[in-house]
């Protein structure tokens, strides 16, 4: 007999391929249970209903991508390479293609669900940004960099590594970068950065 846990992520495997294909409204409980090979019983003691599976949903996916995304600041390297590190973290969450085609779902259904935007925004793109902003807060403390705000900064970072080539897939149909091109933005932008906040040396 499979644990709640295993039939969770057959349910959430199920969902994600639902949620893409047809879309959040027109993706019944009944057609996500059958996919998933269980009851509507079992799916609504799992879930109380479609709003908190997709928010379970997407946690799950969210969690399981930062949880691959190693933001600690270390003395062993220097900080344009551990800057590179992290920004190339946060990039490879932000264009994964699940996370992209999450996204545009999400903006495809905000205006009839806009919990499904709040969600998505708190489990992934807030938490993205605040392990960022944490990572710089060292870096600052350190006296290696200048800022004033470091949350604003990392979202701004964020904006800056992911958010051209986000809108590009989401919006203009345009293939995601390869990683030979991730690499290159992320080269691109940490330099930007630091050549703007950099303390000088004495």
């Amino acid at each position: 007999m499979r644990s709640d846990e295993e039939t969770k992520r057959i349910v959430f495997d199920a969902a994600r391929h639902a949620f893409a294909v047809d879309g959040y409204a027109a993706t019944s409980t009944e057609e996500l249970a059958r996919r998933a090979g269980i009851s509507t019983k079992t799916l609504y003691r799992l879930f109380p209903g479609k709003a908190a599976l997709f928010e379970a949903m997407c946690a799950d996916r969210l969690e399981r991508l930062l949880s691959a995304v190693n933001l600690q600041a270390t003395d062993a390297v220097d900080i344009e390479t551990g800057l590179r590190a992290a920004l190339l973290a946060c990039a490879d969450l932000a264009l994964d293609p699940e996370v992209v085609a999450l996204q545009r779902m999400v903006l495809q259904e905000s205006a009839a669900f806009p919990e499904l935007a709040a969600n998505f925004y708190k489990n992934g793109i807030s938490r993205t940004a605040t392990a960022l902003a944490r990572w710089l807060r060292v870096q600052v403390k350190q006296k290696l960099i200048a800022l004033d705000d470091v949350d604003e900064v990392a979202g701004m970072l964020i904006g800056m590594v992911a958010s051209a080539p986000q809108r590009a897939a989401i919006y203009g149909g345009m293939p995601l970068p390869s990683r030979k091109d991730i690499e290159r933005r992320v080269r691109t932008c940490a330099a930007l950065f630091l050549d703007g906040c950099r303390v000088a040396s004495a």
